[in-house]
């Protein structure tokens, strides 16, 4: 049985483990608001640009933007996974990390490559140390996510794409659905889908900014210059802003899945704390109950003599 210092020894260590997950809960409760409010204040950029697509869907059969064509065959996949710098999240990080490597096993069982483009510690460290070496790593940031970040990987995976050396590129994510949920996304940025090039509703509160659920029919505009040289711009334009968006989409959710953490540990050292001091008490007043059976017996002896 464990002694009463004991007990009390480690009643301080989880208390102090305690007042520190309590304190990250709130920290990322705070940062969680802002992290919310940033994507949602992008979201009207990703509208405009979609709705652009939208415009320009009708003359896609005239149209040969290298970025809208579909190779014949599928070579080689580019993943763009987005997780944290840091753990202390749940499954916020292991479940994207897992599936992307679960679809690069799939890919090489069938002839095929895959590369790798990391944002965040995490998933950077987790894939170089299964001999997997990312093509770009951005670590730092993934709380923060800057615009350069979605820029250098646009414009990488683009040329990639132009060039013929990746033939997908799909983008892994948690989406922040509310300040409590994250669902795991995953999105097709190139070759880019027809449904996306349809005209979206104006985003939902506390949806993915990417998510959509209806496309009504786009208007008819006049382009001046040319649909192609319209497209020419506003393609790269559009990849930049999805994978920004995903990427202050994850930081949201990243701070959901830590603030569900620490609140989760925090309950479990409160109940581990009340469980300790249930074991004290009850040490102790087994120890004052045989102080007191020897008291009362050696007074007994005293009277009997």
């Amino acid at each position: 049985m464990s002694s009463l210092r004991e007990i009390k020894k480690r009643i301080n260590s989880v208390t102090s483990t305690r007042q520190i997950t309590r304190t990250m809960e709130m920290v990322s409760t705070a940062k969680i608001r802002r992290a919310l409010a940033a994507a949602e204040n992008a979201g009207p950029y990703k509208v405009a640009i979609s709705s652009m697509l939208g415009a320009l869907s009708g003359y896609r059969g005239e149209v040969r933007a290298a970025l809208l064509q579909h190779h014949e065959e599928t070579h080689r996949v580019l993943f763009i996974v987005v997780a944290s710098d840091s753990g202390l999240a749940g499954g916020f990080n292991i479940q994207v990390e897992r599936d992307v490597e679960n679809e690069i096993a799939s890919l090489h069982a069938m002839g095929k490559d895959a590369d790798v483009i990391t944002c965040g510690h995490k998933p950077t460290e987790y894939f170089t140390m299964r001999g997997i070496e990312p093509v770009l790593s951005f670590t730092g940031i993934s709380s923060e996510p800057t615009q350069d970040e979605a820029s250098e990987i646009s414009s990488y995976l683009s040329d990639a794409y132009i060039k013929g050396k990746v033939d997908r590129v799909m983008l892994y994510y948690q989406h922040a659905k509310n300040r409590v949920e994250q669902v795991f996304t995953i999105e097709q940025v190139l070759p880019v889908k027809p449904q996306q090039m349809a005209l979206p509703n104006a985003p939902r509160t506390h949806e993915a900014v990417s998510a959509v659920s209806e496309h009504p029919q786009a208007p008819v505009f006049e382009f001046d210059p040319s649909p192609a040289d319209v497209l020419g711009y506003l393609m790269p334009a559009y990849i930049n802003t999805l994978i920004f968006h995903a990427l202050l989409d994850s930081a949201a959710a990243e701070h959901g899945a830590r603030r569900r953490a620490m609140q989760a540990a925090t309950d479990n050292a409160s109940d581990i704390i009340t469980t300790l001091n249930r074991s004290y008490n009850r040490i102790r007043q087994s120890s004052i109950t045989t102080e007191l059976n020897e008291i009362v017996g050696g007074a007994s002896a005293l009277e009997d003599n």
